[in-house]
């Protein structure tokens, strides 16, 4: 658009003509203004989303950090306690097979289950020892996977 730098010849508008021109300019510049409202609230919304979106992920950084070490430390505590538990276990079926032994009762039974291997059918018996100067085998049943407390017994 070209604009003259001489005097501007005298306008064929009327009053009303130009009155309105100049309400509608007006309208204009209150449009334009709260566009640019809008713009800079919703520039200001999307920063507020975006430190948001920063400071959760620096909590899901953490709680990775936080998840992984409880990892650690849950695989050493049950290492610990495995161990720990097995051991108790040892002392206690030790002790079990000690008082057995002791209330004079057999260790070990014939039998001919289909489930069990057979060994060898000698006995220990606490009053009177080892039938054979062998170290005795026992009849074994085969494990199943199932009831190992019974197993052990």
């Amino acid at each position: 658009m070209q604009t003259s730098s001489k005097e501007p010849k005298s306008s064929s508008m009327t009053h009303e003509e130009e009155e309105e021109m100049l309400h509608d300019i007006s309208k204009l510049q209150e449009q334009v203004q709260q566009m640019s409202c809008s713009h800079k609230l919703t520039e200001t919304k999307i920063n507020g989303m975006e430190s948001k979106i920063n400071g959760m992920e620096a909590k899901m950084d953490d709680w990775k950090t936080d998840l992984k070490t409880d990892m650690e430390e849950l695989k050493i505590d049950l290492n610990t306690n495995l161990k720990a538990g097995m051991t108790d276990m040892k002392t206690n079926l030790t002790n079990f097979l000690q008082e057995i032994l002791t209330n004079g009762e057999k260790v070990v039974k014939e039998t001919h289950d289909a489930n069990k291997r057979n060994v060898n059918h000698d006995t220990i018996d606490s009053n009177v020892g080892l039938k054979s100067h062998h170290i005795p085998k026992i009849d074994m049943r085969k494990f199943d996977g199932k009831d190992p407390v019974t197993w052990i017994l």
